[in-house]
């Protein structure tokens, strides 16, 4: 098969390979580049290098750590009470505020769990403390409400 000028430029470094690791002379190293040139086929180029290695003795990467600049930012655990208080103060309105003051505990809760821990879920805390909160003010108004005209009827 007739080499091609890629074929050519293997066999010159593999042969400048085996030059560098000093497996051939500068003398001989010459000769063979020359030959490798001057080569017509694969078989040709093939018999400069069977001597030689196929190439320089592969010495392993260093593993190089990742900078901590281009790694992704870790994004914190969200807290499950805080979850739970959003959900909770969600459902004040289909529940008639039977969950507001359970969304109010888990808001209190998870938000002094997320100022110790950093954790996530401030904004899911706040949600089910406001919703709690407003779910439990309008019950007792309500029950104020029923007290006052309770008391005014009679």
């Amino acid at each position: 098969m007739l080499a091609s000028h890629a074929d050519r430029e293997r066999a010159v470094d593999v042969l400048r390979a085996g030059f560098g690791e000093g497996r051939l002379e500068k003398g001989e190293f010459d000769k063979r580049v020359e030959r490798a040139y001057a080569a017509r086929t694969v078989g040709e180029l093939a018999l400069l290098v069977a001597d030689l290695p196929s190439g320089p003795v592969p010495h392993p990467a260093p593993v190089v750590a990742v900078p901590p600049t281009f790694l992704p930012v870790p994004q914190p655990q969200t807290n499950g009470k805080a979850v739970g208080s959003a959900v909770c103060g969600l459902l004040c309105l289909p529940t008639f505020g039977l969950t507001g003051i359970p969304a109010v505990v888990l808001g209190h809760a998870a938000r002094a769990e997320i100022r110790n821990t950093g954790e996530g879920g401030d904004g899911l805390a706040l949600i089910g403390l406001v919703f709690g909160w407003l779910s439990t003010a309008g019950w007792a108004l309500m029950l104020a409400l029923v007290f006052v005209v309770g008391l005014v009827a009679g």
